[in-house]
């Protein structure tokens, strides 16, 4: 029986566990959404929503001791200056899991687990299309230009040519007089 147990420990060793459980919370804080199992989820959202709370008051003792948890300062800082101040007017429940389904190898039960105020980006999806389109752009440019510099480069290799022969004839000219008056 599980009877007054604080925690799942989802058969790891304790150092194991710490070390995901920090992974996982730097990542969701990272990205503001994960797709990981039920129940490492249910551990993941007690230590996120436990430093959201802490971080939505910044002061040296709460950055300190969120510290000891997170160990990436760009998402330490992220907590305090974004994601703490967001949070600011939630008593919390800071994070949602939304039930995806199970995983085709084990059959575990997976999960997204987002904070609650987290918005899909549909803008991002049709930039990427833009910008793809503006990559296949450049590309005929260049191809155009390579097209162009290779019509124009013929002619242009022909008149160093010239130079050449005309800088010879006299180089040539000159060696002649030069004979000349030496006689």
């Amino acid at each position: 029986m599980n009877h007054k147990n604080g925690f799942n420990p989802l058969s790891r060793t304790t150092a194991h566990r710490r070390a995901m459980s920090r992974n996982m919370v730097t990542s969701l804080f990272r990205f503001e959404r994960i797709t990981t199992t039920k129940s490492k989820a249910l551990e993941v959202r007690k230590a996120a929503e436990k430093l959201i709370t802490r971080a939505k008051v910044d002061s040296v003792h709460n950055r300190r001791e969120v510290a000891k948890f997170i160990k990436d300062g760009k998402i330490l800082n992220k907590l305090f200056t974004e994601i703490g101040p967001r949070m600011k007017d939630r008593n919390g429940g800071y994070t949602r899991v939304l039930k995806l389904g199970f995983r085709q190898g084990d059959a575990a039960d997976v999960v997204i687990l987002e904070l609650v105020d987290y918005k899909l980006d549909t803008d991002a999806a049709e930039k990427k299309a833009d910008a793809k389109a503006k990559k296949v752009e450049k590309k005929t440019e260049v191809a155009e230009n390579k097209a162009d510099s290779t019509e124009k480069a013929a002619p242009k290799a022909k008149k160093p040519a010239a130079k050449k022969t005309a800088a010879a004839k006299k180089a040539k000219a000159d060696t002649d007089a030069d004979a000349g008056k030496k006689e």
